[in-house]
């Protein structure tokens, strides 16, 4: 309630009896009608006084009520000769729900009611609303309840009426929720209808995609071998030795050792491809020299660029001449982001700069040239298999589309990534950033593989660089029983199937030996299981292995399988 506590006095009544609380609710009805308040706000402000009237007339007291018209709305003042505390009083309770603001005279005698207009303003002054009550006869308690009793049946009515239109809501509540549950049904029944059709065509997915799996390593191995007797034919009848040709001879045979070299380039990097898509690119990481592998690109890519009008420029920076990654992959790619720049630049310079961003520990590899560059839209489209780039820019030299997508999945395989920037007719700017690892403390110190392939050998000393401090190798039991007589090993990898000594008896002569038998020993053969020995710490096949793999069986062996 606001400070202003004055107004303009309407009327005022004294209270004494029960008569007089009749009298004053149906004054205080009155005086709320004619100020303009609504039907239901006039029976709240009757109630209110007829509860304040109750526990005024409760504590045998009696009291004056004055109804003053405020700009903000109807102030109701009770003054009584009675100091009682009312605050906790039940009747003062109820009345102070009844209108919008009540206050209390802390020390007893005054009670303050507040019921705001809905308009602000009422519709007669305040002459005219005096005339009106002063022509109100009195009432009787006869009177008083009849209109109680009117003014209730009218609530029952409207609650009545209230009721009927919530239940006709409720049923069009209801309605609308069955109307709901059928068509999310009715949905649920197409989600899982969706979901059947989903994992068939998943099924048929997974199937093509064997298929063309297969498909490639088919035709990589039909194709490898006649294309590389064709290389090796062109360059016995070229090469020194062979019959003297004649100068378009000569020309001839060089584009036909030419094509069959391109074939088989696009033959490996689609297998590569398919082996990228089943996740079986394994990268066997090395130590790199990193000035040697940029010296040897540039001496066997110059020449490829065909103009005298294209410079080739490799610089490595002081902190970035070693990387351990591995070295065929990151040669494929380095090769293949300069062949793309040396062939699509017809004059200027191609670079190849390689530093360490310290910030990022990343290897950064940058291959900028001067060429015809790629529009920005199809930036991202190169990455495409077998997209290649509208317009000009294949009038100079035509490519398969495949070696830049080959190149980004060879640098994913390795935890990088590639990304060019270009502008149309000023060049292009490939960035590869590889991991770089500080600390490269191997595992364990010393490994012996004895197996009779070399080849074999060279692929799981590739896979434990890194991993151990020295490999040592053995073609057959007898030499491994010698070399780890004059230096024990930490594990040794075993193949079956060897001459002189295979790896059955090996592991024999290990277990009589009381200074090797306790070495762990881990099978990496092509024998069936029922061949495997028993004293085999680990068995693991040698088709399909990964160094992931490889580096697991030797830890599990150790007893290291958390490091």
């Amino acid at each position: 309630m606001t400070d202003d506590m004055t107004g303009d006095e309407l009327i005022r009544v004294h209270v004494q009896d029960d008569q007089g609380v009749f009298a004053m609710r149906k004054l205080g009805r009155e005086v709320a009608e004619t100020v303009g308040l609504e039907t239901q706000d006039q029976i709240r402000v009757a109630t209110a006084l007829s509860e304040i009237g109750r526990e005024v007339l409760g504590e045998g007291a009696d009291a004056f009520i004055a109804f003053l018209l405020r700009r903000d709305g109807l102030l109701i003042t009770v003054d009584m000769a009675a100091t009682t505390d009312f605050s906790q009083a039940d009747g003062v309770t109820l009345a102070g729900r009844l209108v919008d603001v009540i206050e209390l005279d802390p020390a007893g005698g005054r009670i303050q009611m507040l019921k705001r207009l809905p308009s602000g303003q009422p519709t007669l002054s305040v002459e005219e609303i005096r005339a009106r009550l002063a022509k109100l006869t009195p009432t009787t308690a006869l009177d008083e309840l009849r209109r109680q009793n009117h003014e209730l049946a009218t609530t029952l009515e409207e609650v009545l009426q209230l009721n009927a239109e919530l239940q006709e809501t409720n049923q069009g509540v209801l309605a609308l929720y069955n109307q709901l549950s059928e068509e999310l049904e009715e949905t649920n029944r197409g989600v899982v209808a969706l979901y059947a059709e989903l994992d068939e065509k998943s099924a048929q997915l997974r199937e093509a995609s064997d298929a063309k799996d297969r498909f490639w390593a088919t035709v990589s191995h039909e194709l490898r071998t006649p294309l590389n007797s064709i290389i090796g034919l062109v360059r016995l009848l070229v090469g020194p030795g062979g019959d003297p040709l004649a100068q378009e001879q000569l020309h001839q045979i060089q584009l036909i050792g030419s094509s069959a070299e391109t074939l088989l380039t696009l033959v490996s990097e689609l297998l590569d491809m398919a082996k990228a898509e089943a996740g079986r690119l394994d990268p066997q990481p090395s130590a790199v020299d990193l000035v040697a592998l940029a010296e040897r690109l540039r001496m066997t890519l110059h020449p490829t660029s065909g103009s005298d009008q294209i410079t080739l420029s490799v610089e490595v920076a002081d902190g970035a001449t070693e990387l351990f990654v591995d070295e065929v992959m990151l040669t494929r790619i380095l090769r293949n982001l300069l062949s793309n720049a040396l062939k699509f630049t017809e004059e200027g310079a191609v670079r190849l700069e390689v530093g360490l961003d310290a910030a990022t520990e990343e290897m950064v590899f940058e291959v900028a040239d001067s060429g015809i560059g790629i529009p920005e839209e199809h930036l991202e489209r190169v990455f495409e298999e077998f997209f290649q780039v509208p317009g000009p820019i294949q009038v100079r030299a035509k490519g398969t589309g495949l070696g830049l997508p080959y190149a980004r999945r060879l640098a994913q395989a390795m935890a990088g990534t590639l990304q060019l920037t270009s502008t149309a007719g000023e060049g292009t700017t490939a960035v590869l950033r590889l991991p770089y690892q500080h600390d490269r403390t191997p595992v364990i110190d010393r490994v012996l593989v004895v197996d009779d392939d070399e080849k074999f050998r060279a692929t799981i000393r590739r896979m434990l660089t890194g991993f151990a401090a020295h490999v040592d190798e053995a073609p057959d039991g007898l030499v491994a029983l010698e070399a780890m007589k004059r230096q024990p090993p930490d594990v040794a990898l075993v193949d079956l199937l060897m001459p002189r000594l295979d790896g059955a008896a090996l592991m024999q002569r290990m277990a009589d030996d009381e200074r090797l038998r306790e070495v762990p020993v881990v099978v990496v053969t092509v024998a069936t299981s029922n061949q495997y020995p028993q004293d085999a710490h680990t068995v693991i096949p040698k088709h399909g292995l990964r160094r992931e793999d490889l580096l697991e069986a030797v830890r599990s062996a150790l007893g290291r399988g958390d490091e």
